[in-house]
């Protein structure tokens, strides 16, 4: 996944709010950190306040199930 589709979907998940959409955001996460690393992922967290929104803090390791 590209990082710009990831902010497209993330921007998506963000919009909505919600139990689902977490999921969702912590699945995307999770693959933007395996194919672009820990920064990459960070830096989405920081630029969609997803800490506030989600509670996801820059530095966590998202794994997808």
């Amino acid at each position: 996944m590209t990082l710009e589709k990831a902010r497209e979907l993330i921007s998506t998940q963000a919009s909505m709010g919600g139990g689902y959409n977490r999921n969702g955001a912590r699945l995307i996460l999770a693959e933007v950190q395996r194919e672009h690393g820990q920064d990459a992922a960070d830096q989405l967290i920081r630029e969609f306040d997803l800490e506030n929104l989600f509670g996801f803090k820059p530095g966590t390791a998202f794994k997808a199930p």
